[in-house]
């Protein structure tokens, strides 16, 4: 097992150096730059262009911009954020946690309200209330991350005020209350955004779990338990559900990048200060080191995720941890 732990670590130390290699040379090549709006300004002379240039590297052939940066990464550095004047660390090291509280929310939810979903259509497969939860889950499963969010945005904030707008905290109110307040505070905040990305994710949950229900169901070993004089509900959940988890392992894998991805828009319409948010508004400004920063942290986000599902696979079926 630490032989395997350790060559998935070397492949994935691989796919995230493939992955920033390829974000660094297209950003790089996309027109304009981090300077661009001083640079178009007419009242800005040629000597302060150049050394706005020469100060950050950007006079340099790309390759040595490359190995300027490589050399950077070996020492733990990420860069100077242009937009943020500071270093992309401390950008990213404000902004991670707030993603991964965000994801890890929408993780739990969306599993868990996608297996209840699934195993109440299994029940009544076939029944009205399996159609129409199927119809429901299609049509979060079709829509568009981006859409929903602004749907939801404009429906329980603007139709129906219940919730904020947008932000992680009160920007006025939060240092003024008690620690209770806070954390209701922060928790109201995170719930447009988390209630959004957990229906996307249910609905494909529970399309999968269901498919799994059914392909276990005609199993010799359902069968001996409908003749033991267990009921549907027992059978379910004792024998059919254990055994319908492994797919979901593998989905557990699937989702991070999925998450990962309408992270980045969720947080840019609701404002969440998370690091979609911060990276979406990099491309904008053109800041390079702060893009590229974060592509490499969601990579790794996802293949450490990648690996975990591999781990929970191997540690459900045991017919996997010899190989």
């Amino acid at each position: 097992m630490i032989r395997y732990i350790a060559r998935r670590l070397a492949q994935a130390a691989v796919i995230v150096a493939i992955v920033a290699t390829i974000t660094f040379v297209l950003i790089h090549l996309a027109p304009g730059d981090p300077f661009s709006a001083v640079m178009d300004n007419p009242n800005v002379s040629e000597k302060v262009r150049e050394t706005l240039r020469a100060q950050y590297g950007l006079d340099r052939p790309l390759p040595e911009q490359f190995l300027r940066y490589v050399n950077a990464l070996a020492h733990g550095e990420l860069g100077w954020s242009f937009s943020h004047d500071r270093p992309v660390r401390e950008v990213l090291g404000t902004a991670l946690p707030n993603t991964l509280l965000l994801m890890a929310v929408a993780l739990i939810a969306s599993f868990t309200l996608g297996i209840l979903v699934a195993l109440v259509q299994v029940a009544r497969r076939g029944s009205i209330i399996d159609h129409t939860l199927s119809g429901i889950t299609l049509l979060f499963f079709s829509m568009p991350d981006f859409w929903l969010a602004i749907l939801t945005l404009l429906a329980l904030t603007y139709w129906i005020p219940i919730f904020p707008v947008g932000g992680a905290i009160d920007p006025v109110m939060h240092e003024y209350m008690s620690l209770g307040g806070r954390l209701l505070d922060r928790l109201w905040h995170l719930a447009l955004p988390a209630i959004t990305l957990t229906l996307l994710a249910t609905a494909s949950v529970a399309r999968y779990q269901r498919a799994a229900l059914l392909d276990v169901l005609p199993a010799d070993y359902i069968r001996t338990a409908r003749l033991k004089g267990l009921t549907e509900r027992e059978i379910l959940r004792r024998h059919a559900l254990r055994n319908a988890l492994l797919p979901i392992i593998t989905l557990i894998g699937l989702s991070f990048p999925a998450l990962l991805t309408g992270a980045f828009f969720i947080e840019r319409i609701f404002a969440w200060p998370g690091m979609g948010y911060a990276v979406v508004n990099a491309i904008g400004t053109r800041d390079y080191p702060l893009v590229v920063g974060g592509v490499i942290i969601g990579s790794i986000m996802v293949t450490l995720g990648s690996l975990l599902a591999d781990l929970l696979y191997a540690w459900a079926d045991p017919r996997l941890r010899s190989h």
